[in-house]
């Protein structure tokens, strides 16, 4: 009788250090999809600078625009080391996604105001830096996908039974999911018959 306690109690140590060993291994997945998502950001960040500069010589009565895209840029920058220093900071990964939905309005305004400027519209350095940053986009969009997804498989696996109570023992807390707004997502599509 003593040995079967023991045997169901090896059974019981084990599986908890199964879920345990699991819960680490999904948290850290989504810390390395995290790191994917810096390396995009970065290079978004990178291009701002770079966007700036070329419309400055055209936009010089639009002071006020350049400005807040670098401001927001900076922010941008600074919500990114944070939260990459420890993505599963709640506060630091949401302070990011504000940070950077500031930063798509800031560069949106300036892509709006470039269309009043035809020679800055046609400026080849500006059409690639454009084209740069969509591609770069697209990217950050595909990181964002996977870290999520990564955070709501973790997420979902600390917070079933038994699952739960090895997670709030061992402090495995729930991660945020990176939200940044797409703005022409949010737009009514124009339908023209004439």
């Amino acid at each position: 009788m003593g040995w079967i306690i023991g045997v169901l109690l090896i059974v019981v140590v084990l599986y908890l250090v199964g879920i345990y060993n699991r819960l680490v291994v999904m948290r850290n997945s989504a810390k390395n999809a995290f790191a994917q998502i810096d390396v995009q950001l970065g290079r978004r960040h990178d291009l701002v600078p770079n966007l700036v500069e070329v419309a400055k010589g055209y936009l010089q009565h639009e002071r006020s625009t350049l400005e807040a895209v670098i401001q927001a840029r900076n922010q941008a920058v600074a919500g990114l080391k944070a939260a990459a220093a420890n993505p599963d900071n709640v506060a630091a990964v949401a302070a990011l996604a504000g940070a950077e939905n500031q930063l798509s309005g800031a560069l949106g305004r300036l892509f709006a105001l470039a269309e009043a400027y035809p020679d800055l519209k046609a400026n080849q350095t500006m059409m690639q830096l454009a084209e740069e940053l969509t591609a770069t986009e697209n990217k950050v969009a595909f990181a964002r996908q996977a870290f999520n997804d990564a955070v709501m498989a973790y997420n979902n696996t600390r917070e079933v039974f038994p699952n739960n109570f090895v997670a709030g023992n061992f402090s495995f807390l729930a991660m945020q999911l990176l939200e940044i707004e797409d703005a022409s997502r949010r737009e009514v599509p124009k339908v023209s018959f004439g």
